[in-house]
């Protein structure tokens, strides 16, 4: 038979269990509303890119980059708190109708159901960032990777001979994934090397037409299999101009040194060669196209 000293120690022994258990039931609900919390937190912070994701807004400024296809947009009278810049590596393009130009209307990007589609005027220019790649040995590994050593820039006027014919000029005012040229030093871009309803589509009449692969698609593949989409550190940027350009947009958009839209002004433009890289003798003025 216990003795009350035996059942008093027995009933602190069974007490400090009571707590200890209450205790550790505490510790672990806490740890998992923490951890709930956690994540709930990360999911909030986490936003898209681009925080203008519908609506119509004219376009001051707009850049490509063959490193990997990707597009940038400043645009103009975006909602107040929401960041004027614009990328996408899904855009489609089209060029305004004379009726809408004598309207008034402007480049501009229209968002739709996620999808973007830029209108652009014959004498917009959009700035080209070519990316020079090198094949060199891994420092570490000793592994060939190849890795972006030099940045040119140029213009691109995607529709700067939409005269060329009315076969062609009437596809024009219809949305299409558009393909640059190829890049040549010093030259600027003119009309586009190829174009589709799809993506691919666009990339194969490219394939087609100069027997390649887009620089886009190339530096996709071979950039990211061997990790190093990112520009070489050591990297000499040359940034060149289009011959006849007066200056560049700078260093490309989020850079502190952005300069004149080389899209201001206008003046009378020439007939360029359509769909090819070649020296352009234009002006990238007005332009004004003549309908068939």
């Amino acid at each position: 038979m216990l003795t009350k000293a035996n059942q008093f120690m027995w009933k602190k022994v069974l007490i400090l269990l009571i707590s200890f258990t209450f205790c550790w039931t505490t510790v672990a609900c806490g740890s998992s509303t923490t951890s709930s919390m956690s994540q709930q937190s990360t999911s909030v912070v986490s936003a898209p890119k681009n925080q203008v994701t519908e609506g119509q807004y004219p376009v001051q400024q707009a850049q490509y980059n063959d490193v990997d296809g990707s597009y940038t947009l400043m645009l103009l009278n975006t909602p107040a708190g929401k960041s004027s810049t614009y990328q996408t590596t899904n855009l489609q393009m089209a060029q305004l109708t004379d009726e809408q130009i004598k309207a008034g209307e402007k480049s501009q990007l229209n968002i739709s159901n996620s999808q973007p589609i830029l209108y652009l005027t014959p004498d917009f220019r959009i700035e080209y960032v070519h990316n020079v790649t090198e094949t060199q040995p891994d420092p570490a590994t000793g592994q060939p990777q190849t890795i972006v050593v030099r940045q040119e820039s140029s213009f691109w006027t995607p529709f700067a001979a939409s005269f060329a014919g009315s076969a062609i000029a009437n596809s024009l005012f219809a949305p299409r994934y558009y393909v640059p040229p190829v890049y040549q030093p010093g030259s600027a871009l003119v009309g586009y090397g190829g174009y589709g309803s799809s993506y691919d589509q666009a990339v194969n009449q490219y394939r087609t037409r100069y027997n390649t692969t887009p620089p886009a698609v190339k530096n996709r593949t071979t950039l990211r299999t061997t990790g190093n989409i990112r520009s070489n550190p050591n990297s000499s940027v040359n940034r060149r101009t289009s011959p006849n350009s007066s200056r560049s947009t700078g260093s490309g958009f989020g850079a502190t040194d952005l300069r004149s839209n080389p899209n201001k002004g206008s003046t009378q433009q020439r007939k360029p060669s359509f769909g090819t890289g070649s020296r352009s003798r234009s002006s990238f003025g007005t332009g004004s196209r003549r309908r068939r």
